[in-house]
């Protein structure tokens, strides 16, 4: 795709992506020429806009002369026209000082959604780690009413999953004691997909245990050793922020958005879908149509895979096509490191 333009057209193209991302709309020959440094006439370059038109890079909105980038020119633009920025002083300071003192994992993935919507004034996406993959470190068990258990797995050090499960018995603190402690020496240090597996194997010389807690938790394994619901997985964070981009100004426009924050399925369907891609090459940009979901194709997403221990989550930006990829690129990898490094 890059060696079929011109470097008149590749340069002529690069400024009408960099002047549309700023201003929202069409550009036009008389524009660029009064505007840009290309050196070249108007009709000069309303002939280079024409064959990148005709070559599928611009498309032609209205009867204006104006011209807007096609998802093929942002693909092209990211992939070789755009210069990198490198991320403000500024920027790099305050995820440091907002993110640094945050322990609790739950607690930095929310803030740093916060924060990084804040930032790139775009929707941002955080989804927890995949549980399945972690390793077990303790399981507590919490008898929170005559009727009820907190069952609360540590994983990887720093996640945790709770489950509230109905259990009617009469169990002393003892008792519990001896049964958290028996867990712990089966299945520490096990992932819950291994756990998952193999429960009734580790455990089932004690599945007649007098308290029946043992028995509880054999037929609610697959409850308690999965990944996070979808709801429990994402976190969607500034559409405040997305709202203030003129490309909201319509009704039917913010309808999708809402409509797309509304439903973590479609975006934990593509979190997974590109899980591996992130893993072996960094960050990840889908534009437009390259994405096979409906609902995101007037969108772009910049997402990125951070590590806590064994298990991995996603961190990232959705927007419009016309984003500052530039710009949000650094970010999204520079926080992705951040919180990568605090585990």
């Amino acid at each position: 795709m890059f060696n079929e333009l011109t470097e008149r057209q590749k340069e002529v193209l690069k400024y009408i992506i960099q002047n549309f991302i700023l201003t929202a709309t069409p550009i036009g020959s008389s524009f660029l020429a009064k505007q840009s440094d290309l050196g070249l006439s108007s009709a000069s370059i309303r002939n280079v806009m024409a064959d990148l038109e005709e070559q599928g890079f611009l498309s032609h909105p209205h009867v204006s002369a104006g011209r807007i980038p096609t998802d093929k020119a942002y693909r092209l633009y990211v992939n070789g026209l755009m210069e990198f920025n490198e991320l403000d002083k500024l920027e790099q300071k305050t995820i440091f000082q907002d993110l640094i003192g945050i322990s609790d994992t739950d607690d930095l993935l929310k803030e740093t959604g916060k924060l990084l919507s804040r930032i790139s004034h775009q929707l941002s996406i955080v989804s927890s780690p995949h549980l399945i993959t972690g390793r077990l470190n303790r399981i507590e068990v919490i008898q929170i009413s005559s009727s009820k258990i907190l069952v609360i797995l540590t994983i990887e050090s720093l996640v945790v999953k709770t489950i509230t499960m109905e259990f009617i018995s009469d169990i002393r603190h003892s008792q519990l004691e001896k049964i958290t402690s028996f867990l712990n020496e089966r299945l520490s240090g096990l992932t819950l997909k291994e756990i998952r597996d193999t429960f009734y194997d580790r455990i089932k010389d004690a599945e007649n245990e007098e308290t029946g807690l043992i028995r509880l938790f054999l037929g609610n394994t697959d409850k308690l050793f999965s990944d996070f619901t979808s709801k429990e997985r994402v976190h969607i964070s500034g559409t405040k922020n997305i709202l203030s981009q003129p490309e909201f100004e319509s009704p039917e426009k913010v309808r999708s958005i809402i409509e797309l924050i509304d439903n973590e399925d479609i975006i934990i369907h593509i979190i997974d879908r590109y899980e591996e891609k992130m893993s072996s090459e960094g960050i990840t940009i889908l534009i437009g149509s390259e994405n096979d979901i409906e609902k995101l194709q007037n969108y772009s997403m910049i997402i990125s895979s951070y590590n806590i221990g064994e298990t991995k989550g996603t961190i990232g930006v959705i927007g419009p096509k016309r984003m500052e990829y530039q710009r949000l690129i650094p970010l999204v990898g520079y926080i992705t490191e951040f919180v990568s490094s605090k585990n």
